[in-house]
């Protein structure tokens, strides 16, 4: 059965239920409620008072979602993209990354491993890890740097 989100504390439940299950951005929360019927008019005072109490929480929302994707193995760029298309500031994503303590060289030497586990032999061989790794979110200058087989620090 459907709840009716057509009051302040259905709101708020409907809300937390969302946040108690895994962090969410305001964008994201906003356009979750309104898919299940709230009014933007009963959905901004219930997020607003969720921030004042520390329930909802962007910058705890962006640590966690990086953590998460850096850990299923995937690089910055797409990383940065899924959070702008979450509707998340970019400076914000940005920040957010630079301050994530995830070292992205190694993260793609262990992806690239798990994957290929030898250089390319051939320029076919070598579009296809490229293509792989590009897709995942790494630069392309950090593909070129590992499938040469240097390392970042040369």
């Amino acid at each position: 059965m459907a709840v009716e989100l057509d009051n302040p504390v259905a709101v708020r439940r409907v809300a937390m239920d969302l946040l108690a299950r895994r962090e969410h951005g305001r964008a994201e929360l906003s356009r979750k409620l309104r898919q299940r019927g709230a009014t933007q008019d009963l959905i901004d005072p219930a997020l607003d008072r969720l921030a004042e109490e520390g329930l909802l929480n962007e910058s705890r929302y962006l640590e966690s979602y990086i953590a998460s994707r850096a850990r299923a193995g995937y690089g910055p760029v797409r990383i940065r993209e899924e959070l702008s298309q979450r509707g998340l500031p970019r400076s914000e994503i940005d920040g957010a990354l630079s301050e994530s303590g995830v070292d992205w060289s190694e993260n793609l030497r262990e992806v690239w491993r798990r994957k290929f586990a030898r250089l390319p032999q051939d320029a076919r061989e070598r579009a296809q890890q490229g293509r792989f790794l590009s897709y995942r979110g790494y630069s392309m200058e950090a593909i070129s740097r590992l499938l040469s087989g240097r390392r970042s620090d040369d």
